[in-house]
């Protein structure tokens, strides 16, 4: 098995869990690929040498032959491996090293059952929705896709107006901050935290968001994700941000976009005892007493 370790910093506490993996991979004979600034970071942080790993530098050179993707991070770190994977249909998992971590939903204190299960063959597959822009076709080059979210935002004190329509069929013109078009798996993301109902992966849906709407009776959306989504997109200032996950780029002036269902789809790794329902309790404290 060749597997593929992507990256960037963690603290000083997560160095007995990165020993630990390391360890773990190599005593199973696996073959290890890993980003090399994060080998870099790893030999530096830790002032020792894992040994003469294979690295990657770039979407250009990564190995198309991995056979998964780890990412050990957060959420952050976890969207930004994707681009890695998404052509080959590699599977990816993520390590959590940090705090909250929807995506990267292995805590470090449970690496070692979990690579196990791994190594064994004791997981299952299970695929995300992803979203991209049919028009611009390349406004984000070749990684014109988002696995939470496409985001128009304002980029100054102005309200934007954004018509929107839903198969040529006009909806609304949000005035807001800004317009969040979510997949199921960005529902705990951004959508969540201005209002936005969480949606089970697979439901089949997307969901509009406005960030903070001048409009009190405007709500979020849930559409099916056949639709395509039309924005026309004003400023005051003539300029705004668009974001797809952690890319984000300046436009000016007045511009159409039509968002939409991916081709792509994210081929994740599912372990045994896991589900989104569990991942809901351990991360949003569903059904615990918060009065004690």
């Amino acid at each position: 098995m060749k597997i593929a370790i992507f990256g960037k910093t963690f603290s000083e506490g997560f160095r007995p869990y990165i020993r630990e993996l390391i360890k773990i991979l190599e005593e199973r004979h696996t073959r290890i690929v890993v980003y090399k600034p994060f080998y870099d970071f790893i030999c530096c942080e830790t002032g020792e040498d894992p040994g003469k790993l294979q690295v990657f530098s770039d979407y250009n050179d990564f190995d198309p032959t991995c056979d998964l993707l780890v990412s050990i991070g957060g959420d952050g770190t976890f969207l930004e491996s994707i681009p890695y994977v998404i052509r080959e249909n590699i599977p990816v998992i993520g390590i959590n090293s940090g705090r909250l971590g929807f995506l990267a939903n292995i805590s470090k204190e449970n690496i070692k059952n979990a690579f196990e299960a791994i190594l064994a063959g004791q997981f299952e597959y299970e695929y995300r929705t992803l979203i991209g822009f049919r028009e611009p076709e390349r406004l984000f080059n070749s990684m014109n896709f988002a696995l939470n979210e496409i985001t128009i935002h304002k980029s100054d004190s102005s309200l934007i107006s954004v018509e929107a329509s839903i198969n040529d069929e006009f909806l609304n013109t949000y005035w807001t901050d800004g317009l969040i078009i979510s997949t199921p798996t960005g529902s705990t993301a951004y959508s969540l935290s201005v209002g936005g109902p969480i949606v089970v992966p697979g439901s089949g849906n997307l969901i509009i968001a406005p960030i903070a709407s001048h409009n009190l009776t405007v709500r979020p959306l849930i559409i099916p994700d056949t639709n395509i989504i039309s924005l026309k997109v004003n400023s005051r200032s003539g300029r705004y941000l668009v974001t797809a996950d952690n890319r984000t780029t300046v436009i000016e002036g007045d511009t159409t976009f039509k968002i939409g269902k991916s081709d792509y789809k994210l081929k994740m790794l599912k372990l045994p005892n896991t589900s989104f329902y569990s991942t809901l309790r351990d991360k949003l404290k569903w059904g615990e007493d918060v009065r004690n």
